[in-house]
């Protein structure tokens, strides 16, 4: 074969005759903190994480039927481990503008931006607001294993109504947050499960740029593994994970609005947490709290600018662990200021800033982790992250 025709076919590759798109992405970040060390990470000293990389191929194999699939690999700290995955392939059969099927490893659509986490060069920001789109969590949240049915039905002047509703099962995500923190009370996880169903509905109303949606999920998971601290076996069960997300967008112009609110009601039990130290069934409720308002806008098509206010509350319904005087164990509220600059084609360079008050109950929330923070957490954390991304 001439080199001209093998370059021809890796530069367009084909499945039964017909052409695949490939793309991909990659980012490398750098975060420095005052206050307590982050995201699993050393923040304290500056670390350059978060590190992530993606390349992904799709390919139109009859009119309403296309199949693709996404290999991806991060590196957050202790998080991710470089590890590569696939992070999502699936089969898709559209039936009708107003129907569609895909299943198998199918991206979890739900609020504004969960199922385009990993798409860096989409967004204005080089950490998503984290009440609702932590970063750590992004390996249970971003796919399940299962089908989706989605649609678009339009209501003539009342707008259009897209809808998805899914079903399936949770990644196991073992070298996530979740885990990451269980395992930092003495507690090694060696197996996950979990289920999730749920819907997902986006208005687009006859107010031009306007957009608001509703979302609920129920999402029960379990971990299994050895309580290396006190002995023996232990199993925590969320029972019952109920998630209700309210959205709405505004776009006009350069300028995008977004508020998002997010209400997570689950009743857990840990089975064995102190081995024969305590008791051997402990309940965990949580009633968890978030949202968040954005505000950005592209001034020329190198520059945008914005900021958004965060705020999450991870058990709404409980009292302080560390009584009155330890308020901080309530609340990860974070003020964020970003710029992203286009600085050459298929490149972008996000500066942005972050101040963080509280940092929520110890090892069960956004991003701070005892184990990090052997000196105890502090009240406050300023954070700076660079990001630069590379995508085609």
């Amino acid at each position: 074969m001439a080199l001209p025709t093998v370059v021809a076919a890796l530069a367009e590759p084909r499945i039964l005759d017909r052409p695949v798109q490939l793309h991909g992405f990659f980012s490398q970040g750098f975060m420095l903190s005052d206050g307590n060390n982050y995201l699993g990470t050393q923040t304290g000293q500056g670390t350059f994480s978060p590190t992530d990389a993606g390349l992904n191929g799709s390919v139109r194999i009859t009119d309403r039927l296309r199949a693709g699939a996404q290999l991806y690999s991060r590196k957050v700290g202790n998080l991710g481990h470089g590890h590569v995955k696939l992070d999502w392939g699936f089969a898709d059969y559209r039936f009708h503008d107003s129907f569609g099927i895909r299943a198998g490893k199918v991206k979890t659509v739900f609020g504004l931006y969960n199922d385009t986490q990993d798409m860096e060069f989409l967004h204005t920001w080089a950490l998503l607001p984290q009440s609702l789109y932590p970063l750590d969590l992004r390996g249970l949240s971003v796919a399940h294993t299962g089908v989706n049915f989605y649609g678009t039905v339009p209501a003539r002047r009342a707008g259009s109504f897209a809808y998805t509703v899914f079903s399936g099962r949770s990644p196991r995500d073992l070298d996530g947050g979740r885990v990451y923190g269980i395992e930092s009370a003495g507690l090694r996880v060696t197996r996950a499960t979990g289920t999730l169903a749920g819907a997902d509905v986006k208005w687009t109303t006859p107010i031009s740029g306007l957009l608001l949606g509703a979302a609920r999920m129920s999402a029960p998971n379990h971990f299994f593994g050895d309580n290396e601290r006190f002995g023996g076996s232990f199993e925590i069960h969320s029972g019952s994970v109920k998630n209700t997300t309210l959205s709405a967008q505004y776009q006009r112009g350069g300028l995008r609005l977004d508020f998002e609110r997010s209400r997570v009601v689950s009743y857990s039990k840990a089975v064995n947490p102190f081995g024969s130290f305590g008791p051997a069934v402990v309940p965990l409720p949580y009633d968890s709290r978030a949202w968040y308002g954005a505000a950005a806008y592209r001034f020329n098509k190198w520059f945008e600018a914005g900021s958004y206010h965060s705020r999450y509350s991870p058990n709404a319904n409980r009292p302080s662990p560390g009584g009155a005087s330890r308020p901080e164990e309530l609340h990860v509220h974070d003020h964020a200021v970003a710029s992203r600059f286009d600085f050459r084609d298929h490149w972008d360079l996000k500066v942005e800033g972050h101040h963080m008050d509280g940092y929520g109950e110890p090892g069960t929330t956004r991003g701070f982790y005892p184990r990090d923070n052997p000196r105890g957490l502090k009240p406050k954390t300023l954070l700076l992250v660079i990001r630069l991304g590379f995508y085609w």
